[in-house]
């Protein structure tokens, strides 16, 4: 078994907790499905938000999952200049077999422009 870990990223319209929170739930659930990790691997969850997002926690979205038992931490991303607003990155490290190159890493709604490549 080897720890890797995964990205992914959403954006919401506007500063609202359960526009945020439905948002990250997605984007978890979507992660997990399209990766086929059992919630008993993952290990650990960073999510950022930028700067203009404050009215949730993001992890609490993984909560609402009932993922009771895995660490979760919240940031703010670096405000570069011209970067994505309303967006919630998402690092996921968990357990698996799986290569890096097996990893599919997932940006939804606006976010899919910071990964063009995939």
């Amino acid at each position: 078994m080897f720890v890797r870990a995964v990205r992914g990223a959403t954006t919401v319209e506007k500063n609202d907790a359960e526009e945020i929170l439905s948002a990250t739930e997605e984007l978890l659930e979507a992660i997990v499905k399209e990766n086929q990790i059992n919630e008993e691997d993952i290990i650990s969850v960073i999510f950022t938000v930028t700067d203009d997002l404050n009215a949730a926690f993001p992890a609490a979205a993984a909560r609402r999952l009932g993922w009771t038992s895995t660490a979760l931490m919240c940031m703010n991303e670096i405000a570069v200049p011209g970067s994505l607003k309303k967006c919630i990155r998402v690092m996921l490290h968990f357990n698996t077999e799986k290569s890096k190159s097996e990893i599919k890493h997932l940006y939804l709604k606006g976010a899919k422009a910071l990964r063009p490549d995939l």
